[in-house]
């Protein structure tokens, strides 16, 4: 093995905990000498729940056996081929996750039809079986059987024999929001079945991975504001489950506790016009929007209060004219940031409720050339120092070495931090955000001379088209923005990268590569809210 590459593993290995190490070998010895396939014939009768759901999914499956995933389409004609592969696994994974038995447009009829099909194909499928789509398949499952007071009993059989699957394999060996989603999903089998068993287990883990993944602040330890809507949508699911059907309920304070956190959090990072940031693994199009889970939230009866950014890292600044959103924290828990990016110190900021400088975000999870350069620093807001990465994110979804913060001190309009991620030049970053009524002044500095070049990256959103370039200011006439630069400026670049849409979309945007010494000050002057 290349020695570099060896080096880039033991980085990465290192941070894992014992279980995920201890679990990823015991699966990979079980499976493989005592390969099961679990099965389970029910003794009595299984009734469906009562079930309303507050938000339809955006339609998926458009008649015909055509689907529509990560926007891209696919007709199968008479026969659906539920391993399908030519777009890569994740959309694989969305075909199996059967999300489209709760689109907006779709008949019992065809939803019956869809759930027999896949039955058939029992015997031959492969990636359907994983416990990640067996988790969000059952959960889709139940809520449509539920909702359409289906009483199935070969159904209800298999989908005995997918929780018992998911029992016995609960994904320990990666952590992080898999593990929460096997709890989820365990929980509204529990209830599904009315099983003590898969109850105490879905129980256990959620208030295990709850208590640890929900940090102070309400943010979902991961640090991707998709994935946070994504398990607050869960919670929010388990919350109104309980709610509905008399079974158990001691578990509900719990549930609607973390849910309370979360809904704050949710609410401070929020951009007015309802989107939320790009930062580390987020995409638009993929998760329940930030206004739907909050009136799915006050649907169910929940009140929350306002939130204060603080663990996660992440800062929202807003005044009359525009919005700031700055990211200082963690790239994400030491054991499990397969999600994180190399983006210490990156910002977004919209004005007037428009998006001005925008993360590049996510628009792939294969493992590709395009996966690397979306989670590299170059890809964000902040400063590279010549062929140095902040952070090491290689292999789709590892991190070998990653930035730390050693230092942050933040008031209410300015924030100050340094990072350690060029550790190994021997040299720390330091970027201090000064909010002000109608600009906003950012500072970069490093702690000693660098002989390589330094690149501080500002990414435009695409309908930022009418852009001039100065000697040492960019104006950005769209949105009537003026960026100066002060001392240490050597050079500005115009140039073009791809923005993200959502995944496999990308639109073609500008960006200004700005090269500078030891030191830079920008100065980014907005249009005066008492103008308009």
């Amino acid at each position: 093995m290349d020695p570099s590459k060896l080096i880039l593993l033991i980085h990465t290995i290192r941070h894992l905990r014992f279980k995920q190490i201890y679990y990823r070998l015991y699966y990979l010895i079980r499976n493989r000498l005592f390969k099961k396939e679990y099965k389970k014939r029910l003794k009595k009768e299984i009734h469906p729940l009562i079930w309303n759901d507050p938000f339809l999914y955006t339609d998926s499956y458009k008649k015909n056996n055509n689907f529509v995933f990560l926007n891209l389409s696919h007709e199968f004609g008479d026969d659906i081929n539920w391993n399908y592969a030519e777009y890569g696994k994740l959309w694989t994974y969305n075909l199996n996750y059967f999300d489209f038995l709760n689109q907006e447009h779709i008949s019992a009829e065809e939803g019956l039809a869809l759930i027999l099909n896949y039955i058939e194909k029992n015997a031959v499928l492969k990636d359907g079986k994983e416990p990640y789509p067996i988790s969000l398949r059952g959960i889709n499952w139940v809520k449509f059987l539920s909702r359409n007071t289906i009483a199935n009993l070969l159904i209800n059989e298999v989908l005995s024999g997918h929780y018992e699957t998911l029992y016995n394999n609960v994904e320990y060996h990666l952590m992080g929001n898999h593990v929460l989603e096997n709890g989820f999903s365990l929980f509204f089998g529990a209830y599904y079945f009315k099983d003590e068993r898969l109850y105490t287990k879905a129980r256990h883990i959620l208030k295990n991975e709850l208590t640890e993944q929900i940090l102070s602040d309400g943010a979902h330890f991961e640090l991707s504001p998709m994935y946070h809507q994504i398990m607050l949508h869960r919670l929010l699911d388990c919350i109104q489950l309980v709610q509905l059907n008399s079974w158990k309920d001691e578990a509900l304070p719990f549930l609607i506790e973390k849910s309370v956190k979360m809904l704050s959090w949710l609410q401070e990072v929020t951009f007015s016009n309802g989107t939320i940031p790009m930062v580390n693994d987020s995409a638009y199009g993929i998760a329940p929007n930030s206004r739907q889970l909050f009136d799915y939230a006050k649907s169910i009866g929940l009140q929350w209060p306002k939130g204060k950014l603080s663990d996660c890292g992440y800062r929202m600044y807003s005044q009359d004219n525009y919005e700031l959103f700055i990211d200082m924290g963690k790239v994400g828990p030491d054991y499990q940031p397969g999600h994180a990016h190399s983006d210490t110190f990156g910002f977004e900021l919209y004005v007037e409720w428009s998006p001005g400088v925008v993360d590049t975000g996510t628009s792939t999870y294969e493992k590709n050339a395009l996966r690397q350069q979306e989670r590299e620093t170059a890809a964000h807001n902040t400063v590279k120092i010549g062929n140095h990465e902040q952070t090491q994110v290689w292999g789709g979804f590892r991190v070998a070495k990653r930035a730390k913060i050693t230092y942050l001190e933040a008031s209410e309009n300015q924030i100050e931090a340094t990072h350690d991620g060029y550790r190994g030049l021997g040299i720390l970053h330091s970027r201090k955000f000064l909010m002000n009524a109608s600009s906003i002044e950012i500072s970069d500095s490093l702690d000693k001379e660098v002989g390589e070049k330094q690149i501080a990256y500002f990414h435009f959103h695409p309908d930022l088209k009418n852009i001039e370039l100065g000697q040492s200011q960019v104006k950005l006439n769209y949105l009537g923005i003026n960026i100066i630069f002060g001392e240490g400026v050597s050079k500005i670049d115009l140039q073009y990268y791809q923005y993200a849409m959502g995944f496999n979309k990308t639109k073609k945007a500008q960006k200004i590569v700005v090269s500078f010494q030891k030191s830079l000050h920008t100065q980014i002057v907005l249009p005066n809210s008492n103008d308009n």
